[in-house]
């Protein structure tokens, strides 16, 4: 396998998305960069079924729009990492910041840490484990996809949920609005099951709680008076 370093304390990060975007060879490829140092964009919009190791912390989109790529944050991550994500692995090795797979539509970001505030906002496809808890209104408005919070889970949990899935190992604080808990079904047990052994985690599927919509915001109704 061919490997490529990049020293972001020599060249500019332009330069690294430039040759992510228009100048990868064929064949199997790892690409290391050193000396993040916080930059924001890193790895934005690859699509190519490439390793990328990012060697240090991540600032701002960190892998967003992500497609095929394998990528892997050893440290932080900054706002909105893996941020409309389309296909392929995001793993941050340490904490996420707010926004955390905002509008994925597919793929799967692992973060081994805790996520703050709105990990999965309209999440649309996307898979989502988190090692550690979550902060207030994650899962806000997630159409579709799967989020595995293995710690604990923040105030207004799932507000505004429609199809995606919520399954938490810990306390929650609170749900959002329409959010509700469900039974857990031998498919949830099955799904958690392989969404932890995908993040390369060994929680006990049966330790976890189906969070899911009541569905009672799909229509609009005029005479709740604002009140759900």
């Amino acid at each position: 396998m061919a490997r490529v370093t990049f020293d972001l304390a020599i060249k500019p990060l332009r330069q690294l998305n430039y040759f992510l975007h228009r100048e990868l060879p064929e064949g199997e490829l790892t690409v290391v960069i050193e000396n993040p140092d916080g930059a924001h964009s890193i790895a934005a919009g690859v699509d190519a079924p490439i390793a990328i190791d990012i060697l240090g912390h991540a600032g701002y989109y960190a892998a967003g729009m992500n497609q095929q790529a394998n990528v892997t944050v050893h440290g932080n991550a900054g706002p909105g990492v893996a941020e409309n994500m389309m296909s392929g692995r995001v793993h941050v090795k340490g904490f996420a910041s707010v926004a955390a797979g905002a509008s994925g539509q597919g793929g799967l970001l692992v973060i081994d840490g805790d996520a703050s505030l709105r990990c999965g906002i309209s999440m649309k496809g996307i898979d989502i484990v988190v090692g550690g808890s979550v902060g207030d209104f994650s899962a806000f408005m997630a159409q579709e996809g799967r989020l595995v919070i293995c710690g604990d889970a923040g105030d207004a949990l799932g507000d505004s949920l429609y199809e995606a899935v919520i399954y938490v190992r810990g306390k929650i604080k609170s749900l959002g609005a329409d959010a509700h808990e469900e039974p857990m079904a031998g498919r949830d047990y099955a799904v958690v099951g392989e969404l932890l052994a995908a993040a390369g985690l060994s929680h006990d599927p049966a330790q976890f709680r189906r969070v899911a919509s009541m569905r009672s915001l799909y229509h609009w109704n005029a005479d709740a008076n604002q009140e759900y």
